[in-house]
């Protein structure tokens, strides 16, 4: 078993993980739910064009799709982090920052869904994101 201060830089692709579950659920819960409204047969929705013709309310979905695109270079930054060793306070604030931003992305998305909200937890999440990958960049360059 690693020690705690090698296990640390994990955490946060824990929680990004556990975040994605979160807006699964949300997902189903709203997809589920207006399919009920409109009695919406599922095999109706079998295929993504009719998904698009027959829901209206996309929110979790169009999320849930998001949360496939940037963070998939954050799991590989954690992933490498730990590998080299990199799980200083720097690129832990960073990775949590990272999380903290797209969760906020993810709230506003799912919920009231204020596009320039959404924009600025966004692309403040994707700074978060540039800056962790600097840093590995930096310290790979360095050994």
């Amino acid at each position: 078993m690693a020690d705690a201060s090698a296990t640390a830089i994990l955490w946060p692709a824990v929680a990004m993980a556990g975040l994605t579950l979160l807006v699964w659920v949300r997902l189903y819960q709203l997809r589920l739910g207006e399919m009920a409204r409109k009695r919406i047969d599922s095999q109706a929705l079998a295929s993504a064009a009719d998904s698009v013709r027959l829901l209206v309310d996309t929110r979790a979905s169009d999320n849930f799709r998001n949360l496939f695109e940037l963070p998939v270079l954050f799991y590989a930054g954690v992933l490498l982090a730990a590998q080299i060793g990199v799980a200083d306070a720097a690129s832990i604030a960073l990775a949590w920052a990272f999380v903290a931003l797209r969760a906020v992305h993810s709230v506003v998305h799912c919920t009231f869904n204020h596009v320039m909200t959404r924009f600025v937890a966004y692309a403040l999440a994707t700074l978060a994101l540039i800056a962790f990958w600097v840093r590995l960049a930096l310290v790979l360059g360095a050994a």
